[in-house]
Parts: structure tokens; sequence; C-alpha cells
């Protein structure tokens, strides 16, 4: 007899279609560099925040790994991570062969348009991969180290715990590969000066660090709404 397996969950399919959808969505909004004016200065950044435009799209996927893990386990977890990294290249692909592919006379966007919104810079790709692996991997298990410390209660530690630390190391990855290191090992675009760098680092660190403080309610609330979820698909009635 063959075995089958049993049909994912809504819950199950709706966490891995929001952690992919912000992932992608990150990766195509990295380039651009956001400003934002603060009513007090922050030491080093001053009254400025600079922070890259994926910013709020890459801490959703924080929220969606952790909502993921907490439900699923950090083996599953874990493997949704790795295979949605393996994905930023199908993404990465399917936008470089669309901009080197000819563009029609009745195209509404240029061909040099959209390779200059579309086309992220080798220093950009470089420095968000290796920042997402890392990170992402390190998010899944410190939350599962402090669920194992807790017994599994005080969700809203874990959530904040592994999220603050992950974007930490993610932050500091980032900022530094794109913004520094890379320019000045591919010779592509001018590495930032340091208080810029630092700058950049502060202001993305702040705003996902307010996120994961702000989002743990809705952890909460997509993890109580999972659960429920799953337990109506389960009394259902098989289909025979």
């Amino acid at each position: 007899m063959t075995a089958t397996r049993a049909t994912p969950s809504i819950a199950h399919v709706a966490l891995i279609g929001l952690f992919v959808t912000a992932l992608v969505t990150a990766q195509l909004t990295a380039s651009k560099i956001l400003a934002f004016e603060l009513p007090f200065a922050v030491p080093i950044a001053g009254a400025e925040l600079l922070l890259p435009g994926a910013a709020l799209a890459y801490a959703l996927t924080f929220l969606a790994s952790d909502c993921y893990a907490e439900l699923y386990g950090r083996k599953a977890a874990q493997i949704v991570v790795n295979v949605a990294f393996a994905m930023n290249f199908v993404v990465l692909l399917l936008v470089w062969s669309t901009i080197a592919a000819p563009t029609s006379v009745t195209s509404p966007v240029g061909g040099g348009e959209f390779a200059a919104v579309l086309g992220p810079a080798a220093n950009i790709v470089a420095g968000s991969l290796v920042a997402y692996l890392v990170s992402q991997n390190w998010d899944v298990i410190v939350f599962h180290r402090i669920r194992e410390y807790t017994d599994g209660e005080r969700l809203w530690l874990r959530n904040i715990g592994s999220t603050a630390s992950s974007q930490a190391i993610d932050t500091i990855i980032f900022v530094s590969i794109a913004f520094d290191i890379a320019p000045r090992v591919f010779g592509i675009g001018t590495a930032l000066p340091l208080e810029a760098v630092l700058g950049l680092m502060i202001g993305q660190y702040l705003l996902k660090l307010l996120i994961a403080i702000v989002d743990t309610p809705f952890v909460y609330a997509i993890v109580a709404l999972a659960r429920s979820l799953d337990d109506d698909e389960l009394e259902e009635p098989a289909s025979t």
C-alpha cells in the first residue's frame, strides 16, 4: 500500500508564504536607502536614521520564522530557512534574466530604468545573502534554546530574545559587507566612511528591535490562531 502525506494546514502554508513573500520583497527593495528624521539625536547616527529599504520586509521574516518555529519545531523551521535561502538565487536569476532580455519599444518601462530599480548591486546581494544565512539559522537556534530553558513558557522572551540577537548579527554582517567590505573587494561602488556605516547599522537595528518588541502580541495572536485552525482541520472527517 502506498503511504500518503497529510495535507498541509492553512497555518502551515500561510506562514511559509509570509516568510517567502517578505524575503523576496526584501531582496528587491534592499538597494534603496531610507532616511527618517527624528525629534532627537541618536549617538553616532544623529537626528536622521538611515536604513536599507528592505528593513521592514526583512523584519517580517523573523516574525514568520518565530511563529513557524513555535508551531512546528526547530528542524522544520531550519528547513524552511535554508530552502528559502536557495530560492533567493532563483529570484536573482529571474530578475537578471529579465534585465538581460531585449526591451520592446512599446514597454512602459525602459530597460535602463528596470535594471536600475530591480538590478540589485553585487554588494547588496553579497551582504544580504551572507547575513540571511547566518542570522536566520541563529534565530531558530536561540529561539529553541530559550524555549528549552523556560520549559515552553514565556513565548515573549524567546521571540524578543532570539530576534534581538539575530537582528544584531544580521545588521552588522549586512551593512559591513554591502557598504564597506564588498565595495573594497569587488571594486564596485565606493565604500562608505566608518561613521556612515555605523549610522546605517544603528538605524537599521533600532527599527528591527522596535519591530521585535511591537510584534510580540502579534506572535501570540498568530500562534493561537494557527493552533486553532490546525485543531479545526484535524477534527474534520477525512474524505474517502
